[in-house]
């Protein structure tokens, strides 16, 4: 095998506007990959000259160049893009001349050798990724080089100077195929309909500013003076005033209010338009890319059948015990992370205790909210642990499925690690929202972990401030660290690469004459200098802006302010991203797609997850049920005419019930003497009898109000959505036209072509007779007359 191709002498430029990835008189090469310089005979050098004498086999070129690394440039052959192109070509648009390979795009090139690469076997029955395990080579890539497109891609895309510009959607495409063009197309068109998702949510907190300080509920709970609240621990806590947590009460009725509903509705909506806005959006382009009838499955086996023509196809398989297998793993797994979840309800229930008696004041004042915005930090360092662990999971488990094809296995993980991750971010925000002060029990019979720690009250005021702080703090250290850290470790890892591996340069001697360096040993340095990618680049990107969209959609009546971060976040990934594909990335190997793939359908799961979200936090996390049965059935607007009365004034003093001190439980330890009072009874938040605790009857109205409003509005939202998926299409009509039009005007083209090719057998100019059809003597059948041939008239006998 000639692996080593003589050096044509050249001397590097030092011109300031030299390209770092271009070479002078630059030779064309597809791949390089690089590997150890190993020892003459040893096993390593051994499998890699196996693996190399592969290749040549093939038809490729290779070329070596050696540095602190052996580097070994890989362009195939014309024959294997010729039988691709007659392979995979659409019959009327092939090109029937030998050098038709010639006008095939690079990123094509790039995939199909890729997929050559990986799966040519050696005699050991080892492929390359089996030998980049035993470390025989170390990476495998191909290159950036300088081209018009990729200058483009540098001006109008890489840079932060064009932040708030239009993406070169069609450049990228042809710089990085189709599935990384798809993929930021989405985005871009999700960053841009979120922009009126913001704006609502804007509104929505303006419209609660605006009853700050003027909220009936506020009010009430700020002048109340003398109520006094049960103590929130069990010893030596003192009794508190409910006017204490004046400015809590006002940021919660700030969040929740009337206009919290209409924007729940609005947000149900705006993720099915959003989806099906996207569908048309997604038609448009993949149309204009000519992949509407492309087919993935075709490919591979295509691409299978260039790079062996003995290849079998790999059969669909389906194992009911290995998928039961999977089954009861992902569940085990599920449980661990709810029990993840029941660990942060422990320490936010210990940590109240412990704050409650700290000598710190502004402690033991502000005990809940501090426990509850530990807890939230908590929990994102939680997320952070169990991404990487849910990641070797899902992988695992992938590998017991074992998919047929990488599209399988790729549809696979996703649900995997989308359902693991949906768990770790969203298990203790549902614990907030649904379940924090409603299963804690009451004065006198408190609900205690392990016995001893009581578990958390809700504020007078509701829940949905907690569930507020904690989703605020988990997405601003989310999107701002993520942030920080997916541009800074690419680029400190970067340098620190350019700084280990760049060779320097040697002192020449007196009368010694500097060395010729090969035109391609810079490029491939600079690109070998790159940070690596792997197959899973581009899938992290999504995972980080399906789990945003969930943020976004599902508890957004918590959190208004969720798009408008979103937002702000999208447009700084779009352009970081970008940066880093462009200039700290080994270029990614192009892959086709005509659509986002299973991601929709996650999408769309998400969307319905949004609709029972929403209606769950105001049924149930909101005040906003209680405050209008309160209205309605127990104000005094029903008792008496009140033209000029709010009618939820009183609302606070009816929904706190009373708790008399000597039931207490024996080992609670409270201090009787308040403000130098001896106190006989405290309230607290419920709906219950004084004398024996029982629920009161305005409690199951209220019940009753939630669940119907809950079973309203979800069949209300899920009516609208599946109005609106009816009422927008999927395909628009000029996109359904043009493929009409394409298809007839081919049809037409073929029947000309028939009619004028001399070599049919009815000729170019037949001549029409009629037959007569033995059924219908007086009827005649007009057809076209063939040429007397002995297989015409046969043909015609036997229809007869």
């Amino acid at each position: 095998m000639q692996d080593e191709i003589l050096l044509t002498p050249c001397r590097e430029s030092h011109a300031e506007d030299t390209d770092s990835f271009a070479s002078p008189n630059e030779e064309k090469w597809d791949f390089v990959l690089v590997s150890d310089i190993h020892e003459m005979g040893s096993e390593k050098e051994i499998k890699r000259k196996k693996f190399l004498d592969e290749l040549s086999k093939k038809g490729f070129t290779i070329k070596k160049i050696e540095d602190t690394k052996l580097f070994y440039g890989v362009r195939a052959p014309p024959h294997i893009f010729w039988k691709y192109q007659r392979l995979l070509t659409n019959p009327n648009s092939r090109q029937q001349n030998s050098s038709a390979y010639q006008d095939i795009p690079m990123t094509t090139r790039i995939r199909v050798v890729h997929f050559i690469l990986q799966n040519t076997v050696t005699s050991d029955l080892e492929k390359l990724h089996d030998l980049m395990k035993k470390k025989v080579f170390e990476a495998a890539f191909p290159l950036h080089k300088k081209e018009e497109i990729r200058e483009i891609l540098k001006k109008k895309w890489a840079r932060w100077s064009v932040l708030f510009k239009e993406q070169p959607i069609e450049q990228i495409r042809c710089y990085f195929g189709e599935k990384v063009a798809l993929y930021f197309a989405w985005l871009g068109w999700y960053t841009y309909l979120l922009i009126f998702a913001a704006m609502a949510g804007l509104a929505t907190v303006a419209t609660g500013a605006t009853v700050f300080s003027s909220s009936q509920v506020s009010k009430e709970i700020c002048n109340a003076n003398n109520t006094i609240m049960c103590p929130l621990c069990d010893q030596n806590c003192s009794f508190w005033l409910l006017s204490d947590t004046c400015m809590y009460a006002k940021v919660t009725h700030m969040i929740d209010n009337e206009a919290t509903v209409v924007f729940a509705m609005f947000m149900a909506i705006w993720a099915t338009v959003f989806l099906e806005l996207w569908k048309r959006e997604r038609a448009n382009v993949v149309t204009s890319w000519d992949l509407y009838g492309w087919d993935e499955e075709e490919e591979e086996l295509a691409l299978q059948l260039i790079n062996n023509s003995q290849h079998e196809p790999r059969l669909y398989q389906h194992s009911y015990l290995r998928s039961t297998i999977v089954l009861i793993l992902a569940l085990l797994m599920i449980m661990v992370l709810i029990g993840i979840a029941h660990a942060l309800v422990i320490y936010r229930a210990m940590a109240v205790a412990v704050f409650t008696q700290s000598d710190t004041s502004l402690l033991s004042q502000h005990a809940d909210i501090v426990a509850v915005l530990t807890g939230a930090v908590l929990h994102y360092l939680t997320i952070i642990v169990m991404t990487k662990v849910n990641w070797k999971v899902a992988l695992f488990l992938c590998d017991l499925e074992k998919p047929r094809t990488s599209t399988q296995r790729e549809n696979s993980f996703t649900m995997k690690i989308f359902l693991f991750q949906f768990f770790t971010h969203f298990s203790s925000l549902i614990y907030v929202a649904f379940f924090l002060g409603r299963v804690n029990g009451h004065p006198g019979h408190y609900v205690r972990i392990a016995g001893h720690w009581r578990l958390e009250e809700c504020h007078p005021s509701g829940c949905i401030t907690d569930l507020f702080i904690q989703m605020a703090v988990i997405m601003v250290l989310k999107q701002t660290i993520s942030n920080i850290m997916e541009y800074l470790i690419p680029l400190i890892s970067h340098q620190l690469r350019k700084k280990k591996k760049h060779p320097q340069r040697r002192s020449l001697m007196l009368g010694e004459e500097e060395e010729a360096e090969d035109p391609c040993k810079r490029q491939w340095l600079n690109n070998y200098e790159l940070n690596e990618v792997n197959v899973f680049s581009l899938f992290n990107e999504y995972l980080e802006i399906v789990i945003q969209y969930s943020f976004t959609t599902i508890f957004v009546a918590a959190f208004p302010l969720a798009p408008l971060l979103a937002l702000i976040n999208n447009v700084i990934e779009i352009h970081m991203d970008a940066i880093k594909m462009m200039r700290l990335r080994r270029r990614m190997v192009p892959r086709k797609a005509k659509d986002i793939g299973i991601w929709l359908q996650v999408l769309e799961a998400i969307g319905i997850l949004a609709v029972i979200g929403n209606g769950l936090v105001i049924a149930i996390t909101s005040d906003f049920i209680p405050v209008q049965v309160y209205k309605y059935m127990y104000s005094p607007c029903m008792r008496e005419n009140h033209t000029n009365m709010d009618c939820s004034t009183g609302y606070i003093n009816n929904s706190l019930s009373v708790f008399h001190i000597q039931d207490f439980e024996p080992h609670t330890k409270v201090l009787p003497v308040f403000k130098g009072e001896q106190i006989k009874e405290c309230r607290y938040r419920d709906y219950r009898n004084a004398d024996d605790y029982t629920y009161t009857v305005q409690f199951w109205h209220i019940f009753a109000a939630r669940l119907a409003f809950l079973i309203l509005f979800e069949h209300v939202a899920l009516c609208v959505k599946l109005i609106a998926a009816w009422y927008i299409p999927d395909v628009p009509q000029r996109v359904k036209n043009k493929i009409l039009t394409e298809k007839h005007n081919h049809l037409r083209e073929e029947l000309r072509k028939m009619s004028l090719s001399p070599a049919s057998p009815w000729g170019p100019f037949p001549q029409e007779r009629v037959l007569c059809n033995p059924l219908h003597h007086g009827s005649n059948l007009t057809s076209r007359n063939p040429p007397k041939t002995a297989a015409t008239t046969a043909e015609y006998s036997t229809d007869v």
